[in-house]
């Protein structure tokens, strides 16, 4: 699930899972990060759901995708669109 919080001069997006679908530490990789693995982990939150929330400039259009323990590569169903194997998102 993606959140969105629109700003001045980006937009802060924040990226959602379940705590423990899939188990084991995750990170958001994509165009924003270089495809760098554990840039962006995912943690904890108190709702029962772990993310991260990444700042992206201006309107643009990115892939990305998360990757999890054991080279588990999946993409993000909520995104509604995708670039080929990868989920795809406006901002």
């Amino acid at each position: 699930m993606l959140e969105r919080t629109m700003r001045k001069d980006r937009t802060e997006v924040t990226f959602v899972l379940p705590v423990d679908v899939p188990p084991g530490p995750v990170s958001v990789v994509g165009d924003f990060n270089d495809w760098q693995p554990g840039a962006h982990p995912l943690k904890d939150r108190q709702d029962g759901k772990r993310a991260v929330t990444v700042e992206l400039p201006g309107e643009n259009t990115y892939a990305f995708r998360y990757l999890a323990a054991g080279d588990y590569w999946f993409n993000d169903e909520g995104a509604g669109d995708r670039d080929g194997p990868n989920s795809r998102l406006h901002t």
